[in-house]
């Protein structure tokens, strides 16, 4: 199984980014290839650009080792 990648975020409760607003949690994913993956990010960062709270980022999987 190779690399998978995925896309979170939401509404932070201000621009310090340190907690998220409850109910506004985003995920998405798995992707398989980074480049899918950001190019869902830059749709979610871009579709709201109005809002300054509002942030995505893309986190990847460690790679699993054949027999787990």
């Amino acid at each position: 199984m190779g690399q998978r990648y995925w896309v979170i975020g939401g509404d932070f409760s201000d621009c310090a980014f340190k907690q998220i607003e409850p109910g506004t949690e985003v995920v998405h994913g798995p992707y398989s290839e980074r480049l899918k993956a950001q190019m869902e990010w830059q749709r979610l960062t871009f579709r709201d650009h109005c809002q300054a709270t509002t942030r995505y980022t893309i986190c990847s999987e460690p790679e699993r080792v054949s027999g787990e």
